[in-house]
């Protein structure tokens, strides 16, 4: 990175970590805190033409919506609910898990050897908060970042559409686990990207420090941290070929 990109990268964090005073997260649990995300997710999604129209303006996902390992967080600004992303932990093959539904030929395997994944999916944002904060997308996914963190992830998994894959590659270093597939219930393609959470860590933190939290605060969207395991290297992980 050359020095002027570290110069603008530094005004940009610091952007950030100004704004994070103003931020925050919380696991939506209350029926009304729910549907006030669920409502959030279908305007987002319908704004971008990702699925079709509901009577009920609702986007909600029962299996993984209500499972035992999801967390649904919610991002406010100045008390105002922004943006939402959704969390599944798993570490084995009967885990509730969103992205292995579609792509289990790529998750399984990782479950079946024990690995923790966490996977943070239905992103979306209020529209005037993103036209207000254009930041706005590295701070809704915060708490995905910090759930891997939290429960000492082996992989932090994501699946995303094809343009919002260069974000995730620059952002978090992750990389394309298989082709874009057709989705269930959506219009696009999505792909299915990650990456091994201790190997890409102190990169992402150094190139945005706020993505850094401590242990109270994500003691506060998760509960209790799990036990500390000693962290095993873990096989190559072969990236998409071309990707």
């Amino acid at each position: 990175m050359s020095g002027q990109d570290a110069d603008v990268t530094s005004r940009f964090s610091e952007r950030i970590l100004r704004l994070l005073e103003r931020v925050e997260h919380r696991v939506a649990k209350t029926p009304a805190e729910k549907e006030a995300v669920y409502r959030l997710r279908y305007e987002a999604y319908i704004r971008n033409g990702l699925i079709e129209a509901r009577d009920d303006e609702r986007l909600r996902d029962q299996r993984y919506d209500d499972a035992a390992n999801t967390w649904i967080t919610a991002t406010f600004i100045d008390g105002e609910l922004a943006a939402t992303t959704r969390v599944n932990f798993g570490n084995s093959e009967g885990a509730i898990l969103p992205s292995l539904f579609v792509f289990s030929d790529v998750i399984l395997p990782h479950l079946r050897a024990g690995r923790v994944i966490v996977d943070f999916t239905r992103a979306a944002a209020r529209l005037e908060a993103s036209k207000r904060y254009p930041e706005l997308p590295y701070i809704a996914l915060r708490p995905g970042y910090m759930a891997a963190e939290h429960f000492d992830a082996d992989f932090a998994v994501a699946t995303a559409r094809a343009e919002h894959l260069a974000f995730y590659r620059r952002v978090f270093h992750f990389v394309p686990w298989c082709e874009p597939r057709f989705y269930p219930n959506v219009t696009a393609k999505i792909a299915c990207m990650g990456a091994e959470f201790h190997a890409v860590r102190d990169r992402i933190e150094t190139r945005h420090p706020f993505f850094c939290s401590t242990a109270a605060e994500r003691e506060a969207l998760f509960g209790p941290a799990p036990p500390h395991r000693p962290v095993s290297p873990l096989p190559e992980y072969e990236p998409l070929v071309g990707a």
